[in-house]
């Protein structure tokens, strides 16, 4: 398993909501989303989206994706020069369901319409996901998803049983096509452990280790896994990842731990087994180093919250 698919594993779509054509110009579709990310894309016509906090208003074509860090709430608009008044349409956040807000069955012409998926992230690995990800994220259209929107229009348009998953399952894969494709772009200063994955050397090790993260990796069982030495394996990801391959690998499993002592139930000692520490002391002098507090003392607001 590769660090992306790592961090993308929890994340599923809950709920999905289409504003199918309801206007003439002047229309503006206002958004009100409590998710972590909003996924947007226009289905048929330009626009403007419109973000408090954002210096200026980004033109979307149909087909391309933009993805906000929430809970927020914007706006999608025909022309931001028009003073005037449009007719607006509230798009309400999914809460776990399909929703189409329609009001007219004939498109008017220079009408729109926009998708909006939710996607609620919590928890120290999807923490970890939304620190690499600005604000805001634009990725114009990519043939690579186009088909993936016919796929789309054509199950809105249909409304068969079982609509919502196959909605959802479609914009996930929409999601993670839209992360790479913003990660390979040349003007993004991905993460360091993105290009790495491409690395002949690094890459194998790094999906080692998110691959079997308890096993009890050493710098000379990784390098094997690249068929190359500890020095070269040690050199070459410090270098690209900036930090030795054990800091590396024990960060990842204090981030899985956090989550697993979220759990009801969980003991320390349990926790330290499936992240790969025989000893729960030595776990927790690991955890307490790269967190800043015991497995002990983090679980209690988060037993507290559960319990409440």
């Amino acid at each position: 398993m590769d660090a992306l698919s790592s961090l993308l594993r929890g994340v599923r779509a809950d709920g999905v909501v289409l504003s199918r054509p309801t206007a003439s110009p002047p229309w503006a579709l206002r958004v009100h989303s409590a998710a972590s990310i909003s996924l947007c894309t226009p289905m048929c016509r330009q626009g403007w989206l419109v973000i408090p906090g954002q210096p200026e208003p980004i033109l979307l074509r149909p087909g391309d994706t933009v993805l906000v860090r929430g809970p927020v709430d914007f706006s999608f608009i025909d022309d931001v020069d028009s003073a005037i008044e449009r007719t607006c349409t509230d798009l309400p956040s999914a809460g776990g369901q399909a929703v189409v807000i329609e009001d007219q069955a004939e498109a008017p012409e220079g009408s729109a319409a926009l998708l909006v998926a939710e996607f609620p992230i919590d928890g120290a690995v999807g923490r970890r996901l939304l620190e690499e990800l600005p604000p805001v994220l634009v990725v114009p259209a990519d043939p690579s998803c186009g088909t993936t929107l016919d796929y789309i229009a054509a199950e809105i348009a249909a409304d068969q049983p079982g609509q919502q998953v196959v909605l959802e399952r479609l914009l996930e894969w929409v999601l993670v096509c839209s992360l790479r494709a913003w990660f390979d772009s040349p003007q993004v200063i991905a993460p360091a452990w993105y290009p790495a994955m491409s690395d002949p050397v690094v890459g194998p090790a790094l999906r080692a280790m998110h691959g079997d993260h308890a096993r009890p990796w050493t710098v000379a069982a990784l390098a094997s896994t690249a068929h190359v030495s500890r020095a070269t394996l040690a050199k070459r990801f410090t270098e690209l990842v900036g930090e030795p391959p054990l800091t590396y690998l024990t960060g990842w499993r204090m981030t899985l731990a956090a989550d697993l002592l979220s759990e009801p139930g969980a003991s320390v000692a349990d926790v330290a087994r499936r992240v790969g520490y025989a000893d729960p002391f030595g776990f927790s002098a690991a955890f307490k180093r790269t967190r800043g507090t015991s497995p002990s003392e983090y679980r209690r607001p988060n037993a507290s919250a559960a319990a409440g």
